[in-house]
C-alpha cells in the first residue's frame, strides 16, 4: 500500500521529471534532428553541384544517354525523391522516375541548379538540373546508432527514477511507519512506544530524538499523576471550604472539608449551579461579582449560604478566575469561609461606631449616615427635612466647676429632656461635646421644626439638679430646612449650625431658623479671617495712639495704643470684628504679640521728644493673652527699646477678672511686681464687683465712655444719676488708691463736667483721634505746649 509520504515523494520526482528532464530531452531531440537535417541537406547540394558539373560536357553534346547515368547517380543520394534534367534548347528532358511524381503525403524541397560548360568561347550555360528532397520526420532524421544512445539514456534516467523511489521507501517511508505506529500505540494503549531504528542519517536523530521525548513524557507523567494526586490530597484535606466553577457558575469540584462543613453529599453538590445554595435575594449581587482591582485578579464577594440543615451562614468567597484553562472557558478556584460571627461582631462594631457612648443616642458619623438616608427618603416622598442644632449654654462653665462627672450627667438629663419633645421617628445624635442635632421630616415641615424648638427650650427652663446643686442650662437652637435652606446633607447641616452661632451671638437661650443674610455675616466672618491671616504675614497690623490728658491742667500724661488693621486695598477695618473674630480663631495671641512690640517701639519714638520722657503707654490685653510667658516677654521688649516697665499700663476687663484663673492671678502679680501698673477697662458696665478693686492689684480704673456721653445727653434724671455714678467711682477708687481716667470725651462740656466731679485723666476726641506713630509725632511737635499746658 502506497503512504501519502511516498505519493508525495513520487509526485515531486515524476513532476520534476516533466518539468525539468522531458523538456530537455525534447530540446535535445529538436536541436539534433535539426542539425542532421541540415547536414543531408548540404550533402544533397554538394551532390547536386558535383551532378551539375559532370551534366556540362553531355548536354553540349547531346548524350542522353550519359545524362541518364548521371541522373541515376544522382537519384541514389540519401533522401532524394526524383532528379529532372533539360538542356537549354529542350532538346533534352531527362526524368528520374519516369512519370509523375507523388509527394502529396511527403515533405520536401526542390533543389535546382544550373549547369555550365566551359566552352572555347567561355563558360556557357547549357542547361539546369532540379532534385526534389524529402524533408525526414523528427526520429528518422536520427540514425540507428544515435536512437541506440537516446534509448539508453532513458533507461539511465528510469533506473533512477526507480532507485530514488526505493532509496526513499528503505530510508524515509520505513522509519516513518515505525514512527507512526509508535505514537498510534501511545495513543490507543496510553503506554509510551519508542521507535526501533537505528542510522546515522536525520531519520536516525528523529527517531533518537523522539524516543527521548517519549523518555521524558513518561516521567512528565508519572511526575504529573503524582502531582496531581497530591494536589487531590491538598483539594480535599486542606481545612478550607475550597471549591471550582466552570464558567456558567456550576459546581465542577467541591473539597472534602467544603462538604464537612456544609453537610451536602458530593453527588448533591457537583454540577448544579452556585446560586441554589445563595439566598434568593442574594443571586444578583454574586453574579454582578467582580475582579478587584489591584487584587491579582481575584474577586471577592460576600453572601448568605443555606447549608443543608437548611440553617444560613454568611460567606465570604475568595475566587480566581481561570485558574484551569480549557476549551471552554476555564475553571475557577474558589475559598469558601464562614464569617457569620465576624459579620455579626462588625454589626455591633458599627453600631457603637456611629453611637455616643454617654447619652446612646447617634455620634456625628452616624448622624451624617442618618442624614443622607433622610433626604433620600424625603426625596423619595416629596417631603421636607428639617435639621434642628442645639449647643447647651454655660455647659463649659459647669464643666469647670463642678467636674465633668457633674457635665455627664447634665447631658444625660437634658437628653432625657429633649427626648420628651421629640416624636417616635425623629432622629437625635450627640455631635460632640455640648452640642446636638435632630432630624424632622413632614410634608411641611418648617412649623413642625420651629414647634419642637420651642419645646426644647421650655423643657431646659427647669434647674436641672446634679449632686445637690440646682443648675441652669438654656440652649441656643438654630434649624435649616431640605430643601428650603440646603440642597444636601453637608449643606443643610452646615445652615443650621450657622444659625445656631448666630442666636448664640444674639444672646443664646433662644432658637432661629436660618436666613439667606447668615451666608453674607459667614462670607464677612470668614474674609476677616483672611484678613487677619494676610495681616500677620504681611505686616498690615498698626498700633495707633490716643493721648490720655490730665483733665486738670491739660498736659499729656500717657497714650493708649489700640490695634488697627491697616489694609492695602479697603484701609482700615473695624477693630471689634477683628478682635472678636481672632479671639474666637485663636490669632488674638499673635495679633497682640505685634501690636505690642509696635506700641512699646512707639513710646520709644516719643520719648526722644522733650517733655515726653514720663508720659506712659496703656496696653490692651485680651484673656486670651494672659499666659505664663507674658510678662517675660514684656520685660524683653522693654529691655530692648530701654523703657521702664513704670511706663506700661495693663489694661484688662471685668472679662479677665471673672475668669478666676490661678494663672491669670499669677500673671498680674507678676506684672505688677516688675513694676507694670494695671487699669481696669470699662469699669461700670458689666458686673462692676467692687471686690475686685480688692482682690487684685488695680492702679486705675477707667471709667467707662457711656457714663461721660450721658454727662450731656438724654434728660436731666440721666445726666444727674451719670454724675452720681462717676463721683461714686472716683470716690471709691481714690480711697482705694486708683487714679480715675474717663473714656470718650468728645465736648468741653463733658471735660468741664469731669474735672469738676475730680476725675484725674481723660481721653476722647475732643483731645485726639487715635493715630499712627507718625501723625502723632507731627502733632506732638507742632503742639510743643501740649506736653506742659493745654492741648485745647
Amino acid at each position: 500500500m502506497m503512504h501519502s509520504v511516498e505519493n508525495r515523494f513520487i509526485a515531486i520526482v515524476c513532476g520534476a521529471v516533466l518539468v525539468f528532464v522531458a523538456p530537455l530531452i525534447v530540446l535535445f531531440l529538436t536541436l539534433s534532428s535539426e542539425r542532421v537535417a541540415r547536414e543531408r541537406l548540404t550533402n544533397t547540394q554538394v551532390l547536386m553541384k558535383t551532378g551539375a558539373e559532370a551534366l556540362g560536357k553531355p548536354l553540349w553534346d547531346f548524350d542522353t544517354d550519359g545524362v541518364k547515368q548521371i541522373a541515376r547517380a544522382l537519384i541514389a543520394g540519401e533522401n532524394v525523391l526524383a532528379v529532372h534534367v533539360r538542356d537549354s534548347s529542350g532538346t533534352i528532358s531527362v526524368r528520374i522516375p519516369d512519370g509523375p511524381l507523388n509527394v502529396s503525403e511527403t515533405d520536401y524541397t526542390v533543389l535546382s541548379s544550373d549547369i555550365q560548360y566551359s566552352s572555347q568561347d567561355g563558360e556557357r550555360r547549357v542547361g539546369s538540373v532540379e532534385i526534389w528532397v524529402e524533408e525526414p520526420g523528427l526520429i528518422s532524421r536520427f540514425s540507428r546508432d544515435e536512437i541506440s544512445v537516446f534509448l539508453i539514456l532513458v533507461v539511465a534516467v528510469t533506473i533512477v527514477f526507480a532507485a530514488a523511489i526505493f532509496s526513499n521507501r528503505i530510508t524515509v517511508i520505513k522509519p516513518l511507519m515505525r514512527l507512526t505506529a509508535a505514537i498510534e500505540a501511545t495513543r490507543r494503549l496510553g503506554s509510551r512506544h519508542q521507535v526501533d531504528w537505528n542510522s546515522d542519517d536525520e531519520m536516525g536523530t528523529l527517531a533518537q530524538n523522539f524516543n527521548e521525548m517519549q523518555t521524558r513524557l513518561e516521567q512528565e507523567q508519572s511526575e504529573l499523576k503524582l502531582a496531581h494526586g497530591r494536589a487531590s490530597n491538598i483539594y480535599n484535606k486542606t481545612p478550607a471550604m475550597l471549591f471550582s466553577l466552570d464558567t456558567a457558575n456550576d459546581i465542577t469540584a467541591v473539597s472534602d472539608y467544603w462538604l464537612v462543613a456544609t453537610g451536602y453529599r458530593r453527588e448533591e453538590v457537583i454540577g448544579r449551579a452556585f446560586t441554589d445554595f445563595v439566598d434568593e435575594h442574594w443571586h444578583e449581587t454574586y453574579k454582578a461579582r467582580r475582579v478587584s482591582p489591584g487584587n491579582s485578579g481575584i474577586c471577592e464577594v460576600t453572601v448568605p449560604f443555606r447549608k443543608s440543615n437548611g440553617e444560613m451562614m454568611i460567606v465570604l468567597i475568595l475566587e480566581m478566575r481561570n485558574f484551569v484553562s480549557d476549551d471552554v472557558g476555564g475553571v475557577s478556584l474558589s475559598v469558601m469561609t464562614d464569617v457569620t460571627a465576624l459579620k455579626q461582631a462588625e454589626s455591633r462594631n458599627h453600631a457603637q461606631a456611629i453611637t455616643d457612648h454617654l447619652t446612646g443616642l447617634l455620634n456625628r458619623q452616624g448622624f451624617e449616615a442618618a442624614l443622607d438616608e433622610g433626604i433620600k427618603d424625603v426625596d423619595a416622598k416629596a417631603m421636607q427635612l428639617a435639621c434642628i442644632f442645639i449647643d447647651l449654654d454655660r455647659f463649659k462653665w459647669i464643666n469647670d466647676n463642678f467636674g465633668h462627672a457633674a457635665g455627664d450627667e447634665v447631658l444625660r438629663q437634658v437628653v432625657a429632656r429633649i427626648k420628651t419633645t421629640l416624636r417616635p421617628g425623629d432622629a437625635m445624635a450627640r455631635l460632640g461635646g455640648d452640642e446636638f442635632a435632630i432630624l424632622v421630616s413632614a410634608e411641611s415641615v418648617s412649623d413642625l421644626a420651629s414647634e419642637i424648638g420651642e419645646r426644647i427650650c421650655d423643657c431646659l427652663n427647669e434647674q436641672i439638679i446634679v449632686e445637690g446643686a440646682d443648675l441652669s442650662v438654656t440652649a441656643s437652637i438654630g434649624i435649616a430646612l431640605y430643601p428650603d435652606h440646603a440642597a444636601n446633607a453637608a449643606d443643610l447641616l452646615l445652615k443650621s449650625d450657622m444659625a445656631m452661632y448666630t442666636r448664640k451671638r444674639d444672646g443664646k437661650n433662644g432658637m432661629l431658623v436660618f436666613d439667606n443674610s447668615m451666608l453674607d455675616t459667614a462670607r464677612e466672618r470668614h474674609e476677616i479671617e483672611q484678613y487677619i491671616e494676610a495681616g500677620l504675614k504681611e505686616d498690615w497690623f498698626e498700633a495707633y495712639l490716643q493721648p490720655i490728658v490730665s483733665l486738670g491742667d491739660g498736659r499729656i500724661a500717657g497714650f493708649e495704643a489700640l490695634m488697627r488693621l491697616n489694609h492695602p486695598e479697603k484701609g482700615i477695618l473695624a477693630p471689634g470684628k477683628i478682635i472678636g473674630i481672632a479671639e474666637e480663631t485663636g490669632t488674638i495671641g499673635r495679633i497682640g504679640d505685634r501690636v505690642l512690640e509696635k506700641a512699646i517701639s512707639h513710646l520709644a519714638r516719643i520719648s526722644k521728644l522733650e517733655g515726653t520722657e514720663a508720659t506712659y503707654l496703656a496696653v490692651n490685653f485680651s484673656p486670651l493673652q494672659f499666659e505664663l510667658t507674658l510678662p517675660h516677654k514684656l520685660a524683653a521688649l522693654l529691655l530692648k527699646h530701654h523703657i521702664a516697665p513704670s511706663r506700661i499700663v495693663v489694661e484688662i476687663t471685668e472679662a479677665v477678672l471673672m475668669l478666676d484663673n490661678p494663672d491669670v492671678h499669677a500673671v498680674l502679680k507678676q506684672l505688677s511686681e516688675f513694676g507694670c501698673r494695671i487699669a481696669l477697662d470699662d469699669f461700670g458696665t458689666g458686673y462692676s464687683s467692687l471686690s475686685y478693686l480688692n482682690r487684685f492689684p488695680v492702679n486705675i480704673v477707667k471709667v467707662d465712655q457711656s457714663f461721660t456721653r450721658s454727662l450731656s445727653t438724654g434728660t436731666n434724671d440721666v445726666r444727674r444719676k451719670s454724675r452720681m455714678l462717676i463721683k461714686g467711682i472716683r470716690t471709691i477708687s481714690h480711697q482705694m488708691g486708683c487714679s480715675v481716667v474717663a473714656e470718650g470725651i468728645e465736648t468741653t462740656e463733658q471735660w468741664e463736667f469731669l474735672r469738676k466731679l475730680g476725675v484725674d485723666y481723660g481721653q476722647g476726641f475732643l483731645f485726639s483721634k487715635p493715630m499712627p506713630i507718625d501723625n502723632m509725632l507731627t502733632m506732638l511737635e507742632m503742639n510743643s505746649e501740649a506736653k506742659s499746658n493745654t492741648i485745647a
